[in-house]
């Protein structure tokens, strides 16, 4: 048994228990801190993104859309706290982590200069179905935070994806494409028209699902799009 994913899950149980304990190492929290503390905020791994208009997860769109930049805040490594808190967000009902660390994660970019230009955030919606079982978007939490930082407005109502598709996780690279072709369109295109549009998602693996989601969002007249998620794969 892997002793670091037992001392995770531990922390995670006495953060229910004791709220004011970092989800990650389980030390009291400042007035300053939610959920994690600073100094584990800081040492989750980040990818190494310098232009944000040709990186390594950008490139994965280079001859099929015409993306305007990709960033991800974090690196997604399995057996690490960012997996851990990933997971939570998602699949243990803490929607509450989503806010913390997608404003972490738009704090610096937005230093850079990444968010000029982009006129809404969108995050990439569930079905509704799959929106009822899990109680909320997960992205749409992601995007509370990024708005949280930039002021930039979000749009949840805009882009639908059209099917409630099994799960990519365990898919490999054709199969995520196939899975996701035509899953997305637009129940209206008039609030993106002419507009730069974020499209937000959690994690970045093969790309499919924000092409897919790029695909709806640029039949909107006029319509740019560029690409944040909270980790890359």
């Amino acid at each position: 048994m892997n002793h670091t994913w037992i001392k995770r899950r531990i922390n995670h149980l006495l953060y229910l228990a004791y709220p004011d304990l970092c989800l990650v190492c389980g030390a009291a929290l400042n007035d300053t801190e939610r959920l994690v503390c600073h100094e584990c905020l800081y040492r989750l791994p980040k990818p190494d993104f310098d232009n944000p208009t040709d990186n390594e997860a950008a490139r994965l769109f280079f001859g099929k859309l015409p993306v305007e930049k990709v960033a991800c805040g974090l690196k997604y490594l399995k057996e690490s706290p960012v997996q851990d808190l990933m997971e939570a967000l998602k699949y243990r009902g803490r929607k509450d982590i989503g806010p913390v660390l997608g404003s972490f994660t738009a704090a610096p970019l937005l230093r850079t200069g990444f968010f000029n230009g982009i006129d809404l955030l969108v995050p990439v919606p569930l079905h509704p179905a799959k929106q009822k079982r899990r109680g909320y978007n997960q992205s749409e939490w992601l995007a509370k935070g990024v708005a949280q930082t930039t002021g930039l407005p979000i749009d949840t109502t805009s882009l639908k994806r059209l099917a409630d598709n099994k799960t990519q996780t365990k898919k490999g690279l054709f199969e995520r494409w196939q899975n996701v072709e035509t899953l997305f369109d637009l129940a209206d295109p008039l609030p993106f028209e002419g507009k730069h549009i974020l499209l937000i998602d959690d994690v970045l693996t093969s790309g499919s699902t924000l092409e897919a989601c790029g695909k709806a969002v640029l039949k909107a007249k006029n319509a740019r799009i560029s690409f944040f998620t909270l980790a890359r794969a």
